[in-house]
């Protein structure tokens, strides 16, 4: 998540150099939105209505600054926006929908969690079964996009579909199950090319500190197709260890004007977690936690503009997106703007999405390149 990479001074001015050139020319990372902020936290009692798939569609393909738009987006694998169990024709409607707006596919949320079909990852035979067969759909359906012509790039998504209290019943048994559920996930991912992987948040048992991720990173073993997806939003609530107070990384009662301990923070967090980053969410977050629905509470996701914003959006991408020498390691090929549990009349002004495409320029001007 940062955009410097503390050189030393004498390099500053050829780092200054390589982002003037680069701005506005830049056609790589790719950049997308998400069509799930339509559906999290939304047609529950109690909650605002689902915003459609279609709807996020033309949101996300009118949103353009300065001749710029979006270049794809990524998708939520759950009914009403797109079943999990969707036919050929299905698919390639989608395709087609999709190519008619310029626009592709590229991560999928799979909805790998008890109330969508799924199971607990570290749950019973049958339930772990239920995980792994959403994950083999989901990949069906990422094969076909990719035959299709409308998906270059993205993963397939996933989460232990288990809460942080019932994984704190037993942590090494349940971190073993969970760890064994994403090894065979890994291996039907394998069979259909694709690549998984692991959100964390402070919402999913075995994954709601960055210390457990890595654990169950490192425990699956499997780096070629199991990677970390990053959210700037999620992984500062790592770094306040709200879930997990033994690893938080800021001090309680943290002063957030002092920015070289969040700095601090943000590099040690990434430096364990980036080698394992195949996917990232840009995201903007107030340091505090929200939920909505049937969601429980994550990493509350803020506006780009959001005056009470924590993080400087550019400037944290870039310790995702350079390794400690500060050099660009182009581990994935597009990024995605993630802004879940927004009031719909905010998401349904135009410039709600020009304000969020603005900040993914800002980002690739500092991180990306030219291909």
């Amino acid at each position: 998540m940062l955009i410097r990479m503390h050189r030393k001074s004498g390099h500053t001015g050829n780092r200054e150099k390589e982002r003037d050139m680069s701005k506005s020319t830049n056609n790589f990372p790719k950049l997308h939105n998400a069509a799930w902020p339509g559906l999290v936290g939304k047609g529950s009692p109690g909650a605002e209505p689902i915003i459609d798939l279609d709807k996020m569609i033309e949101l996300t393909a009118n949103a353009e600054v300065d001749g710029v738009k979006f270049d794809g987006i990524d998708l939520f694998l759950c009914a009403p926006h797109i079943s999990i169990d969707i036919d050929d024709d299905g698919i390639k409607k989608l395709a087609d929908k999709l190519a008619s707006r310029k626009l592709m596919a590229g991560s999928f949320v799979a909805p790998v969690w008890p109330p969508a079909g799924g199971g607990s990852a570290m749950g019973s035979k049958e339930d772990r079964a239920k995980f792994v067969e959403m994950v083999r759909k989901s990949c069906r359906i990422g094969k076909k996009l990719r035959e299709l012509g409308v998906r270059q790039s993205g993963v397939v998504r996933i989460d232990s579909a288990s809460s942080p209290a019932d994984w704190a019943k037993d942590p090494a048994g349940n971190t073993k199950k969970i760890a064994d559920t994403f090894r065979e996930a890994c291996t039907i991912a394998e069979s259909f090319g694709e690549r998984l992987a692991a959100e964390g948040e402070i919402c999913w048992g075995g994954m709601h500190s960055w210390r457990e991720m890595v654990k169950l990173l490192e425990m699956v073993n499997n780096s070629k197709t199991l990677g970390f997806q990053a959210d700037m939003a999620h992984t500062l609530l790592y770094a306040l260890g709200y879930n997990a107070p033994e690893d938080a990384l800021l001090p309680a009662n943290y002063d957030w004007k002092d920015k070289s301990k969040l700095d601090e923070a943000l590099k040690k967090l990434t430096a364990a977690l980036r080698p394992w980053t195949i996917d990232l969410h840009v995201a903007q977050n107030d340091a505090t936690v929200k939920g909505s629905g049937t969601h429980d509470k994550t990493g509350r996701h803020c506006l780009a503009t959001d005056s009470k914003g924590k993080l400087d959006i550019p400037k944290y991408a870039g310790y995702w997106m350079r390794d400690e020498r500060g050099n660009l390691t182009k581990a994935f090929r597009h990024i995605c703007w993630d802004g879940c549990m927004f009031p719909n009349e905010v998401m349904m002004k135009p410039q709600t999405w020009n304000d969020i495409l603005r900040a993914m320029i800002s980002v690739r001007d500092a991180h990306g390149w030219r291909e």
